[in-house]
């Protein structure tokens, strides 16, 4: 402290210790050492931009420069070259040699605050910065500004590292500070490439429009500033058009937004057609093999890599595509032609993939690339179509992860309000009664897949598709059940690799079209290792395997399609679905093999309908056989791999549980595992019931009482929703089978007593003191049995057995024909009533009853009757072959007689008849019987 303070006078140290002077002190401290900071920036950015200045080129140097080396794509083999592309066109102009349109419509698109910066826009970067912390990236326009585009394009690469980026900003500041904004602008639309081999403004113009940069119209220049963004996405030879279109319309309303045009002008604009051929879009002369498949390959290869990759790098990349299959999928397209234009329809696509890795094997987008009249540079097949009921076997997969949904399963096809007015039908407008899910699926029925939506759950559907590589079901809150019928607009290249999980036992591969890149100086940069690629099992083996039985089940399809149809291969296995929309515009057929899914469109790209009958099984069908016919044709027959789990039961055609004796119709078909029936048949049931009511019986009922009887429980699928139950109930009550099972029990107040009349029999002759006896059954005491002869009472009993003995000789009976009735009233004071037919005879002889004749052997017989009085008995017996009777008399009188005649010839037909009486006179009565 002294050596701190020394020579120091109170009031120097006083002065030197005040908080103002210490504040001032550090402020010079701190402006000193960053005035100095400071000046080493300035130094380091000097010597930066004296070091990268030595680099910079002007527009003469980039017009004499080489030419980036051309981006080529083989086939699978590497050995036929499919496309190559780069920027090999270029023709460097000056200012005025470019349309002020074009500059306009540039500035406007790409950066808008051009004319205001120096090179760089902080709030971009700022903003750019912050997207990447965030991770909340907008895909509106970059940081890059148009000095900072030319840059990277003409003197760096296109790598992201920030040693790029510092130079990309020290070069573009040093630009600004070397050259005008125009000849900025001017290097810029000299530099940066338009697709299709071209960089450069008045290359993208001959090549698009024939014309010179200078020459080219509003909507042209709109056009030509659209593209650098995605110069193979939006390229106007290229797939995307339409979206080409949307852009271009985007950069017209850019220039009124920054002053350029008027709204007039641009609306004017946008009505120009610019990319129809023969009008302003010039014809492409490029040779291109799979022209389409290859526009398919660079545009993942951009979202992957960047446009500045296939430009600027000279990629060499080996696709997937077998290019045999190919030209068996363009020889099978072409085949089809007359028959679908005869529909109404111009075009057609197909696309073939691997299952078993993901691999686009085949792809034609349309009939003719470079046809403009039906939009052939559109590949179809990467594009957004409605499926119709090609989408079906999405649906019954998700119904098929619950316990009670198997291919056996009942459907019940009936014309259903499904609320709102919805009210669908099949295709061919008839309805089928119960139907097997097998049988619904297989022929494409409408209603019972509307059914089958409604029980699985929309969401639960869309995840399932989700999960075997369907993304397009994004507008999901506007779905409704017409969603099971394929209103939802899906890609056929992702239907094929939807397929294609079925193909493959539920085990998904994402779709890929490279095997193999590498860059200009053989390095590779990407290659595919099928060893490694295990796929994801998204969807249960033995659901895929239930899925491809009943595809591939050509009988059970016979309903609607019969047995020789398009779908049929005779000597293949092949699971096969068609589709078609309801207002025919769009037709299809996918089908597969464990080797091979294809999926083939029929249509017209406007979406314009085709001519009724134009379904998937007549359009699409003929062209997806003759492939699958051709590329398969040197290979063995492959039949579905049947997974564990899997068993094959019969159960009962309607409850599709374990039949039992009482069930009428049964059926047979697979089960996954879960899904196999541990409960019996509760549809068709045997009850024990009052006979009195059809009550249930309680148990502790005397079964004297109670009947055994057959019912039928049968009901919808959902017994609560009256729009499904109703067509259900209706039509087993006309088809006998609504007999539903009471629910309530009867009482002994509820059962009615019974009686029934033993005898005399039924239609049996009486005569003289005759037993009218009675069978009763009742839960309560008789009072009384009461008899009646023609409404008559002859009188009663009230002690068991009730039988009451009456002499119909001594009545005023009449003879003939009589009705006798027996009235039985119990405790409960309730009646019943049993009645019969008799003969009555008043004759005082006897009665002959109870015939038998029972044959012994070829010559004897044994004859026995009984009559109601004793009497003397004779048989008389004759052959056919006699004129006269042989009389056998019994030596006894009797009631009860049998005799044993021996003297029969044999294989003779005899005729007998027995004579009585009681006195021998010829008071008798007789009767014959021949045998």
């Amino acid at each position: 402290m002294k050596f701190l303070f020394k020579n120091r006078t109170r009031k120097q140290l006083k002065k030197a210790l005040s908080p103002k002077l210490r504040r001032k002190k550090l402020f010079k401290k701190i402006l000193f050492i960053s005035l100095y900071a400071l000046a080493v920036i300035v130094f380091v950015i000097a010597i930066l931009f004296a070091w990268f200045s030595k680099d910079l080129p002007t527009p003469s140097k980039i017009a004499n420069a080489k030419p980036a080396e051309s981006t080529k794509l083989y086939d699978r083999t590497g050995e036929i070259l499919l496309y190559e592309t780069g920027e090999q066109k270029r023709t460097i102009i000056k200012s005025d040699q470019i349309s002020q349109y074009l500059k306009d419509a540039t500035v406007a698109t790409e950066d808008a605050n051009f004319y205001n910066h120096h090179g760089f826009d902080s709030r971009a970067i700022i903003r750019a910065t912050m997207e990447k912390i965030t991770g909340q990236r907008r895909k509106s326009r970059g940081a890059s500004t148009i000095t900072q585009q030319y840059v990277k394009n003409a003197l760096l690469s296109s790598d992201r590292s920030m040693t790029r980026k510092i130079k990309e900003l020290i070069l573009s500041i040093e630009l600004e500070m070397m050259y005008s904004k125009d000849d900025i602008l001017t290097m810029y639309l000299n530099e940066i490439p338009y697709g299709n081999s071209t960089a450069g403004a008045e290359a993208g113009s001959k090549m698009y429009f024939g014309k010179n940069a200078k020459d080219i119209s509003i909507a042209e220049a709109a056009t030509l500033a659209a593209i650098p963004q995605a110069p193979t996405y939006y390229s106007p030879y290229g797939t995307h058009t339409e979206e080409l279109e949307g852009r271009k319309d985007y950069v017209l309303d850019r220039m009124v937004g920054t002053g350029k045009l008027s709204f007039e002008e641009a609306k004017t604009a946008k009505e120009i057609d610019t990319l129809t051929l023969n009008k302003t879009l010039k014809p492409r002369k490029d040779a291109m093999l799979a022209p389409h498949f290859a526009m398919y390959v660079l545009e993942n290869i951009a979202e992957e890599y960047g446009e500045s990759a296939i430009q600027k790098q000279g990629m060499r990349i080996i696709t997937s595509l077998d290019f045999e299959k190919q030209k068996q999928a363009e020889e099978a397209i072409t085949s089809g032609v007359t028959k679908i234009n005869q529909y109404g329809a111009s075009n057609a696509g197909m696309v073939a993939v691997d299952p078993k890795t993901g691999e686009v094997l085949a792809m034609v987008g349309s009939i003719d690339y470079f046809n403009a009249e039906i939009d052939g540079n559109v590949n179809i097949t990467d594009s957004k179509r409605q499926p119709g009921s090609s989408f079906k076997p999405y649906t019954y997969a998700t119904l098929f992860k619950q316990k009670d949904y198997s291919p056996s399963k009942i459907l019940y096809d009936f014309q259903t309000d499904f609320g709102g007015g919805y009210v669908p039908k099949n295709y061919n407008g008839r309805f089928n009664g119960p139907v097997t899910i097998r049988q619904a699926l297989s022929n494409s029925l409408n209603i019972p897949a509307v059914k089958a939506l409604s029980l699985s759950g929309i969401d639960n559907v869309i995840k399932t598709a989700e999960d075997m590589g369907i993304t397009t079901l994004n507008d999901k809150k506007s779905y409704g059940l017409s969603f099971a019928l394929g209103v939802a607009e899906i890609k056929p290249v992702e239907a094929a690799g939807g397929f294609g999980v079925f193909a493959a036992n539920g085990t998904k591969h994402d779709l890929k079209s490279v095997l193999k890149i590498s860059d200009a100086k053989g390095k590779t940069i990407y290659e595919y290792e099928p060893a490694k690629d295990k796929g994801k099992q998204v969807l249960d083996p033995q659901i895929a395997y239930e899925i491809s039985n009943i595809l591939s089940d050509n009988n059970s399809r016979a309903m609607v399609f019969g047995t020789h149809s398009q779908l049929y291969f005779p000597n293949r296995t092949v699971a096969a679905k068609s589709g078609t929309t309801n207002d025919n515009k769009d037709a299809w057929t996918v089908g597969y093999t464990p080797s091979i899914s294809v999926a083939v469109w029929v249509g017209n790209n406007k979406g314009s309908a085709m001519k009724g009958g134009a379904d998937g099984s007549i359009v699409a069908a003929p062209i997806f056989h003759k492939f699958i016919e051709t590329a398969l044709a040197n290979t063995p027959n492959e039949d579905f791999v049947r997974p564990d789990g899997i068993q094959e039961l019969e159960v009962d055609k309607y409850s599709n549980k374990l039949p039992t004796e009482f069930s009428p119709e049964k059926s047979k078909d697979i089960f996954a595992v879960w899904q196999v029936p541990q409960e019996k048949d509760d549809i068709h049931i045997r009850l024990q019931v009052c006979k009195s009511n059809g009550k249930l019986a309680p148990d502790d009922l005397p079964d004297s009482y109670t009947d055994f009887r057959l019912f039928t429980n049968l009901h919808s699928e959902r017994p609560d929703y009256a729009n499904w139950e109703n067509p259900v109930r209706g039509w087993a009550q006309a088809n006998g089978l609504y007999n539903t099972p009471p629910k309530d029990y009867c009482s002994s107040k509820d059962i009615v007593s019974t009686i029934s009349i033993t005898s005399p029999a039924y239609n049996s002759t009486v005569s003289g003191s005759t037993i009218l006896s009675v069978n009763i059954a009742s839960p309560v005491a008789v009072k009384n049995v009461e008899y009646f002869i023609e409404g008559v009472s002859i009188g009663s009993s009230s002690t068991s057995p009730y039988s009451l003995s009456y002499n119909f000789s001594d009545s005023g009976i009449t003879e003939g024909l009589q009705t006798i009735t027996a009235v039985l009233t119990d405790e409960n004071t309730g009646t019943s009533r049993a009645s019969t037919q008799i003969n009555v005879l008043k004759n005082s002889g006897p009665i002959i009853t109870n015939i038998t004749a029972q044959r012994i052997n070829l010559t004897s017989v044994t004859i026995t009757w009984t009559t109601n009085v004793p009497s003397n008995t004779q048989v008389h017996y004759k052959a056919s072959t006699d004129t006269d009777y042989k009389i056998k008399s019994l030596p006894t009188k009797g009631t009860a007689h049998s005799i044993t005649i021996d003297d029969l010839s044999p294989n003779q037909s005899y005729s007998y008849r027995i004579s009585a009486n009681t006195d021998g006179t010829s008071n008798s009565f007789s009767e014959e019987k021949t045998f």
